[in-house]
Formats: C-alpha cells, structure tokens, sequence
C-alpha cells in the first residue's frame, strides 16, 4: 500500500511542477496534449463563460468576463499550491516519518499541516521529522517552496509587461480607426488627412504588433482572457481591423503600400490561425457576412470619396471574398470562444471615438464634438 502511495505522491509532484515550469518559465509552446493548466482553463473557462452568456451583451458582462483572466491566475497558483502541499504531504504519511507532534500518533492531517509549513517555510517547530529521510524530504519542500513562490513572484511583472505592450498600440488605434476600429475609418481618416505617404510605417507597426500578439499569446496563453480597458476593444477586434485593412488595400486599392499589406497581412493572419490551433478552437464558417454586397458598395464609395484610387470592380470582389476567407473563419471562432464582437468593415454610423467620449467631455459642450480628421496642422503650431 505504501508502494502505491509513494508513487502516487511523486507522480503528482512532478506532474505539478512540470506543468509550471512549462506554464511559467519554457517560452516556447507546449505541444503534448495532457496538461493541467491547459485542463484547468478548458473547464474554468466554460463555467465562466456559461454564466457570461446569461447576461446582456453590454458594461456589465465585460466587467464581468474581464475578472476571469487575473482572477484565473491566481485560482491556477493556489491549485499547483495545494497540489504540492498535498504530494509531500501524501509522500510523508507513504514512507511512515517518524514525527515529533502534539498528538500522541501521526495522523495524515499531521504529515499535511507538517508540508504546509514547510512549503511556506513558516518554522513554527510543533511538528518535527525524526529521522533522516523525513529530514531531507523537510528540506527539499522548503527549497521548492521558496523557489516556487520566488518563480511565481516574478512571473506576473514579465506577464503584465506583455499585457501593457499589447494595449498601448490598440490604444493608439482609437484615433485612427474608431471605436471599435474599422478598415473604412482607418483608411478615409488618412487619406482625408493626406497622410496616405505614412500607410508603410502605419503598416509595419501593425506587423510588428501582430508578431509580439502572437509571441506573447503563445508563451502566456492566459493573455488570451485579459480584456481591454474599454468595452468595443480588444486585442480580437484590432487583429481583424488590421486583417480587414491589409484585405482592403490589396483586393481594392491602387496603393504603393500593397507590398507592405502583403506583409503585415501575412503576419496577421499567421497570429489569428496559430492562436485559434493552441487555443483548440477550430475554424468555422462566420453565421453572418461582414461584408454583404450593400456593405461593400458603401465601402467603395466612403473610399472614392477620401480621394483614393480604387481598382475596376470587377475581379475585386472575387479577391477580397478570397481574402477574408483565409481569416475569417479562424477570428469567428475565437470572437465565440471568448465573446469577443468582431468589427464591422464599415461603421454603421458616425459614432464618436473613445477619446470624445469621456465623462468630462459630456460636461463641455462642444469640446468632444471635433472630428480628428478635420483638425488642421495649424491647430497645433
């Protein structure tokens, strides 16, 4: 019988002690399918999930899909916690160590609180191992312990640096796309803002962004669950912004950027599809069009009025249809699995920016009211 325990004990030890090495400290991605933090927000998630579905779609269920990801975290540290306390704490009563205890015989509740602090390196002395073997199983707990909420300690700043890095380009897409961001405003607002000769360096940020998303999202999956600070953001919505302005530009426009929009198109899309392939969320055919013909007609005419160059219609339509659906399906399926809205490509209606939008700008009449696209160098010399 203490055969079975003895391995059982280690096994879990290791188990737990693998899956946080590969959740906290291996920055490449874990393929094999047994894992327990992968098992962990597979079923935490759904629960959560569930009762999100309950709720309006609105400021009260972001709030509360937001609490999921560092709340998660956390739920994930106790679990590998408990779990270690509980396999040396298995592993004493296995091996029958010989205690010094308050209570005249060892109970399994002695050999648990005798791993609890020791994990935690508390030192209270009331329960003492006795012989040698108990001594250094004493001493190697305290080590892990030690090194374990060490690891854990400085997981979180490098966790939530990836985090900022990602908000603070969405961010800045407030002013240039919308809330939520769009392919139509991103593209009219520069063009209206004669700024077309900046759509490289726009576009290179853009790949550059998707790279990191996709670095970031791959060695922290848990970043998939953090939202953004506003309700219409997030890191699945400027993806697809950004998805749906590079599918414009080549399908649509006569652009020196095409290149360029090949690129970070490329970049984009690699993100979206390894994402949805490490999430286990397969691809599937969106329930509705993002861009029906009506829809498309005022995309084009938005675009000629801004004063660029479009292609002939035809043939463009076949294009950008092949486009959307190299991404499309993958970006659906993420927007369900994490109740992400995706963007439309064109705005239903001139809805002011997040920055327009403010409690104190709602006190001053008129001072939200500027369109970004009409204010003029001058203003600022």
């Amino acid at each position: 019988m203490w055969i079975i325990g003895t391995l059982t004990s280690l096994t879990l030890i290791v188990l737990l002690l693998v899956d946080a090495f590969e959740t906290i400290l291996q920055p490449r991605r874990v393929t094999h399918r047994f894992r327990f933090a992968r098992l962990f927000y597979r079923n935490t998630w759904k629960l959560w999930r569930a009762v999100g579905l309950w709720m309006r779609p609105g400021k009260r269920r972001e709030a509360y899909l937001s609490i999921f990801g560092p709340l998660s975290l956390l739920g994930l540290f106790a679990t590998w916690v408990i779990g270690l306390i509980l396999g040396f704490g298995l592993l004493h009563a296995s091996l029958g160590s010989a205690v010094a205890a308050p209570e005249e015989r060892a109970t399994f509740l002695t050999y648990l609180y005798l791993s609890g602090t020791t994990f935690f390196t508390l030192g209270y002395g009331d329960v003492i191992p006795m012989t040698a073997l108990g001594r250094g199983l004493t001493v190697a707990e305290a080590g892990l312990g030690f090194a374990f909420l060490a690891v854990t300690i400085g997981y979180l700043p490098v966790l939530y640096q990836a985090f900022s890095r990602r908000e603070v380009t969405i961010s800045l897409l407030d002013a240039r796309g919308g809330s939520p961001p769009s392919a139509a405003q991103i593209l009219v607002r520069l063009a209206r803002a004669g700024n077309l000769v900046t759509l490289d360096s726009f576009l290179v940020e853009w790949e550059r962004w998707s790279a990191e998303l996709l670095e970031s999202h791959l060695s922290f999956p848990v970043l998939s669950y953090f939202r953004s600070q506003h309700d219409n953001q997030s890191w699945l919505a400027a993806l697809a912004s950004m998805l749906d302005t590079c599918a414009v530009l080549i399908a649509e426009v006569k652009s020196q950027s095409s290149y360029q929009a090949q690129l970070t198109f490329a970049m984009a899309r690699h993100a979206a599809v390894d994402l949805a392939l490490v999430l286990k969320t397969p691809p599937s055919v969106p329930a509705a069009d993002r861009l029906p013909d009506h829809e498309r007609q005022r995309l084009r005419a938005q675009l000629r009025q801004a004063g660029l160059d479009l292609h002939a219609e035809a043939g463009t339509d076949a294009r950008l249809t092949e486009l959307r659906g190299m991404y499309e399906p993958f970006l659906g399926a993420l927007a369900r699995r994490f109740l992400f809205a995706l963007p439309p490509f064109v705005p239903d209606n001139d809805m002011p920016d997040n920055w327009q939008r403010s409690a104190w700008m709602n006190r001053t009449p008129g001072i939200g009211s500027l369109p970004l696209a009409s204010v003029d160098d001058a203003h600022f010399e």
